[in-house]
């Protein structure tokens, strides 16, 4: 299946264009259509077979831009992995989404600062976003979206 056959916003295929996506892996073949009919999806695939792509295009086309909440949440295992997703997810952003990182290690008055002025999306480790559930700088009462 080609991504010129999904129902995706004009801003999305021009992403798509510049990084020269055609064609669909298995798991985005079988996870877009599901997730952009707004149905929860399970799915699993190796590594280097387009995951982010899988939940990152229709997460972006279903967000709306500055809702001045976060709407998504991304969990991933390392700092390593929250730094590629939010890379992909950025390069994948025509809609103006915010996206940030959040792990432990880097700075927390960084992240502080990035959380106070709006996020549309969070892509971060277990630890770093309890840490700031617990601190209060991260409400998550009004995501519609969790990946994991």
């Amino acid at each position: 299946m080609k991504f010129s056959e999904l129902e995706l916003e004009p801003e999305v295929f021009d992403g798509l264009d510049a990084m020269n996506f055609v064609e669909m892996t298995p798991v985005q073949e079988h996870t877009i259509p599901v997730i952009l009919a707004g149905r929860d999806i399970i799915g699993c695939a190796q590594t280097g077979t387009g995951k982010t792509a899988a939940f990152g295009l229709p997460l972006l086309q279903l967000l709306q831009p500055k809702a001045g909440h976060v709407q998504a949440i991304v969990l991933v295992p390392t700092r390593e992995l929250a730094l590629q997703v939010t890379g992909e997810l950025q390069s994948f952003n025509t809609s103006h989404l915010t996206i940030a990182p959040i792990y432990g290690g880097a700075s927390i008055e960084e992240q502080l600062r990035r959380l106070r002025r709006g996020v549309d999306v969070v892509v971060g480790t277990p630890g770093r976003i309890l840490d700031h559930i617990r601190r209060t700088t991260l409400d998550l009462s009004q995501i519609t979206h969790l990946i994991l």
